[in-house]
């Protein structure tokens, strides 16, 4: 009761940031909200979602607790449990390991600190009740990466303090997944990668043809302007932000450190994922809103993973600056989160893109699959004196155009 008090006294001061009609004079909504109102925000938000997930797995009873809600419930039990932890860690990550906190933040932290290291622990021990499918069917590929990548952002905090025991348990359950065959047709090729490059890190032995050749594979369907096909095939969705730049960008940054030949790769990807940052900042309306558009969508603002990612690197391109990307990313957060139906009455997410719609659930999506939302929590990891939250609030691009500023033109980058 004690969070959730929290967060709604923090709703309650935000106003109506985000929310202003295209009319209004620009500087209304942005003048509305603190620098500091914005982080504790979005502090209540990583706390409201992560809770249910992390208090019960690190009591070994997530699997007990938390409901499946799917279009078929009995055939996705079997994946929602790791897709809700690997994708929670995640998005939570860098803010685990975030340094420059006050005091209030920082009791905070070690609290969700210490539940993700008991979480990796009760998700890999074998005598577990809560332990996790690591290897049967093709879905663990999936979220076993995301569990890695979570790991390889925040090592000070989801690796290095861990013994021996945990440690091991979580190598044998990633290299389990080499189970499941090297995907070749679409962006799940990231996922086999994610996973070697976290077993390099571990000091295993990785397989070229699930790391280095599904990289190239993945560079190979760019199209131009920031976006990469799915495999063969364009698809108009946010894979790109979703899955594609995030773990392209940690992939290729671990191969650019044990490898220089990489590092032209490296710096071509950023230049990309810069600018599909910058056209996901464009997608976000006066509002708050943003088009729902292809499949997947119930991840809600996990389609601002690509944004958040480069936020928090420190790499927003010279039309985005810090401010107007985090006001931005708060009035789509605000909009999603307070919808009600986002969430049923023990505090889980339920099925939807802006409150309950179970209808637009694809035959994969389960409740675990919504916790992908946490990846536009990333900035998180930065220090709260950093110019992304401290900064004066400011205005997004559709703002600006929608009441009348005048901006550079848009203009796409040369294909590279």
């Amino acid at each position: 009761m004690q969070s959730r008090r929290r967060f709604l006294k923090s709703a309650a001061v935000l106003g109506v940031a985000g929310a202003t009609s295209v009319a209004s004079t620009p500087q209304t909504s942005a003048a509305t909200i603190g620098n500091a109102n914005h982080r504790a925000y979005w502090l209540d938000v990583l706390e409201k979602i992560a809770t249910p997930v992390l208090e019960n797995l690190a009591r070994r009873e997530l699997k007990k607790a938390m409901p499946v809600e799917a279009a078929n419930p009995a055939d996705r039990a079997k994946y929602t449990h790791l897709e809700a932890f690997g994708r929670t860690l995640t998005g939570t990550a860098p803010w685990l390991s975030a340094q420059g906190l006050d005091s209030a933040e920082a009791g905070r932290q070690k609290k969700f600190v210490a539940l993700a290291q008991e979480s990796l622990d009760a998700a890999t021990d074998p005598r577990s009740p809560d332990f996790m499918n690591f290897h049967e069917g093709a879905q663990p590929l999936v979220d076993a990466a995301f569990m890695a990548q979570g790991i390889l952002r925040a090592p000070a905090a989801l690796w290095q303090p861990l013994d021996a025991r945990v440690r091991r348990q979580i190598t044998e359950a990633l290299l389990s997944s080499r189970a499941i065959p090297t995907p070749t047709s679409n962006n799940w090729v990231l996922f086999a990668a994610m996973i070697e490059t976290a077993l390099q890190t571990m000091g295993e032995k990785t397989l070229e043809e699930r790391l280095e050749t599904c990289v190239h594979r993945m560079l190979g369907w760019y199209n131009g302007d920031g976006a990469y096909s799915d495999g063969g095939h364009f698809h108009f969705d946010y894979y790109n932000s979703y899955v594609i730049h995030p773990m392209l960008l940690d992939v290729l940054a671990f191969l650019r450190q044990a490898d220089g030949q990489f590092g032209s790769l490296y710096s071509t990807e950023l230049t990309r994922a810069k600018r599909y940052a910058q056209i996901i900042e464009r997608l976000i309306a006066p509002d708050g809103s943003f088009p729902s558009i292809g499949r997947s969508t119930t991840y809600r603002f996990g389609a601002l993973h690509a944004l958040a990612q480069i936020g928090w690197m420190r790499e927003l391109p010279e039309q985005v600056k810090p401010a107007q990307a985090r006001c931005a990313m708060t009035a789509v957060m605000r909009k999603m989160i307070e919808a009600p139906g986002t969430f049923d009455e023990h505090g889980w997410l339920q099925i939807g893109f802006c409150g309950h719609q179970l209808s637009l659930a694809e035959s994969y999506i389960s409740t675990g699959s919504l916790y992908l939302c946490t990846a536009a929590l990333l900035p998180l990891g930065l220090p709260p004196d950093d110019e992304f939250w401290n900064s004066p609030p400011a205005n997004w691009s559709s703002q600006l155009l929608w009441s009348g500023q005048s901006l550079p033109a848009d203009h796409a980058i040369s294909d590279i």
